[in-house]
């Protein structure tokens, strides 16, 4: 699904995200099949532990949130970075609430899906607006991080519910979140649905896609049920695809800019 919106060269200088493109959702899809990867190694490596691989992963966010923040304008590079840290802390969040806490996941899924609708309603209270492109100011900005955060901790815990417990299995899971992303931007062209709230809707339904794919390619026995491939290999597989649209987000950016001089 895609925007209306001017090209990202004639947007407000001070809007702190990106443009809602095609290349846009590839990116989101990269970041999530490499943070469930690559969570999943770290947080399940019994050489690191489950206590310092969250506690590495919030230090990492909170690094990469500092200097998102402190750009005055939209870096490709600080809000993808960024965007990767949120994928790899927000799996390993959901993952503490059910392997460390002993939270079921259809506990762990409905407190998360509250908190992500506190989010919201508070960012609509006080600012009037759920629109990305007005994500213009601090408030805004630190709802929209807020946002994000619970959107991909809310995913992982989705996906996992609906392949384990509710028994879809990590391929079955794939396509059933496959379908459901479709049906927001289905509401959108044909029946009005407002730009905003497909877009989240969207977005979030994202993350458990992209984490049940990488599930089933992934994990590896006794605890997957796909091609257990290992959660390292595929790290270092879905870390390759990432960079490489993120190199095609950072040339298009660039090549924007410069046209814009």
């Amino acid at each position: 699904m895609t925007t209306t919106r001017p090209p990202e060269s004639r947007r407000h200088s001070a809007v702190k995200v990106p443009e809602v493109t095609l290349v846009f959702w590839g990116a989101k899809l990269a970041t999530t099949a490499f943070g469930e990867a690559f969570s999943d190694y770290v947080f399940f490596n019994d050489y690191i532990g489950r206590n310092k691989a969250i506690l590495g992963g919030l230090i990492l966010l909170a690094g990469c949130l500092a200097v998102q923040l402190s750009r005055r304008t939209y870096s490709p590079l600080a809000y993808w970075t960024t965007v990767v840290a949120v994928s790899v802390f927000g799996t390993m969040s959901a993952d503490f609430l059910n392997q460390d806490l002993g939270m079921p996941l259809w506990g762990s899924t409905v407190l998360l899906l509250v908190l992500q609708a506190g989010v919201f309603a508070a960012w609509w209270r006080t600012q009037g607006t759920l629109d990305t492109h007005s994500v213009d100011n601090r408030p805004r900005e630190i709802f929209y991080w807020l946002t994000v955060i619970f959107t991909f901790a809310l995913g992982t815990a989705a996906g996992d519910l609906a392949a384990g417990p509710l028994g879809l299995g990590t391929l079955a899971a794939t396509f059933v979140f496959l379908g459901l992303i479709l049906v927001p931007a289905l509401a959108h062209r044909r029946f009005a649905l407002n730009e905003v709230a497909a877009f989240w809707l969207a977005y979030t339904l994202t993350r458990p896609l992209g984490a049940s794919f990488a599930d089933w390619l992934g994990v590896p026995a006794p605890y997957g049920d796909g091609l257990q491939l290992g959660t390292g290999p595929m790290s270092l597989a879905t870390g390759a695809v990432l960079l490489a649209v993120l190199g095609v987000v950072v040339s298009r950016h660039t090549a924007a800019t410069r046209q814009s001089r």
